[in-house]
């Protein structure tokens, strides 16, 4: 079994043929999806997908692209009020992103504080976006919660430099991999990858975006994890059936909102 960590299923892409996509997926044997928040204006068609299919989750959040446009709206009230659902397993995807800065910095960086206050409150786990953003990316981790217990959490689609996966894991946070790993280009990456605990990996696909080879420039789509994680298996060096096993081990342990990897095989 499989999980994909991070996929958008609420995107137009998949609008004419979602439960095709789903369905796909399963045969993949990808056991769990979860759709990620990016507006917290559009949640409810994120969560009326969540609740859809079973093997559907989802996350509550505000991307750092976003941050100006939803500011108002996405308070922290309003992000604690909506984070009771059951199918909502994390918090985000929020974060900074300094390469497009389509919002103001110090409105991604309040936002993404908010989301942190929003963790810590509730036990949930973060879902973080980081682009040229390595060193306020973790400050801000670490200001939010100075003086209590650390957030759980995971650097999605990771793709940046040893340092941040370096002062991630020391944090305790996790590291999730996309299909950018299996990228011709990204020899620096995997040497990373190569490095990283293997209690601390998941991977998942960021889909409809960078489909991993053999799809590279297609749309993507959850049962393409499948690819992603034969290519970090043969990056540390274990079977494929080993990675699933231990990648899916450690989503349920992180978004334990889920339930349990037995749970999920029943």
């Amino acid at each position: 079994m499989l999980v994909d960590s991070h996929c958008h299923l609420d995107f137009p892409d998949f609008a004419e043929e979602l439960d095709a996509v789903v369905e796909r997926a399963r045969q993949a044997g990808v056991g769990r999806m979860v759709t990620i928040c990016t507006y917290v204006s559009r949640f409810d068609r994120i969560r009326a997908i969540a609740e859809r299919y079973d093997d559907v989750y989802c996350t509550l959040g505000v991307h750092p692209h976003q941050a100006a446009e939803e500011f108002e709206h996405a308070t922290e009230e309003r992000l604690l009020e909506l984070a009771g659902h059951p199918k909502v397993i994390g918090i985000g995807e929020s974060g900074l992103d300094y390469f497009y800065d389509k919002s103001p910095r110090d409105l991604q960086q309040e936002s993404f504080r908010r989301h942190l206050r929003v963790c810590r409150q509730t036990g949930l786990p973060i879902v973080i976006h980081t682009r040229d953003a390595d060193e306020d990316t973790m400050r801000i981790v670490r200001e939010e919660t100075a003086g209590g217990p650390p957030v759980k959490g995971l650097l999605h689609c990771f793709s940046s430099g040893r340092q941040l996966a370096e002062d991630a894991l020391d944090y305790g946070l996790s590291i999730s991999l996309s299909g950018i790993v299996t990228f011709k280009k990204s020899e620096d990456l995997r040497a990373i990858v190569r490095d990283v605990p293997m209690d601390r990996i998941l991977v998942e696909t960021d889909a409809p975006y960078l489909a991993p080879v053999p799809y590279r420039g297609k749309r993507n789509e959850p049962a393409y994890v499948a690819h992603t994680a034969a290519c970090v298996a043969e990056v540390k060096g274990v079977s494929p059936e080993e990675l699933a096993r231990r990648t899916t081990e450690n989503f349920f342990r992180l978004f334990d909102r889920a339930g349990s990897t037995a749970q999920a095989a029943a």
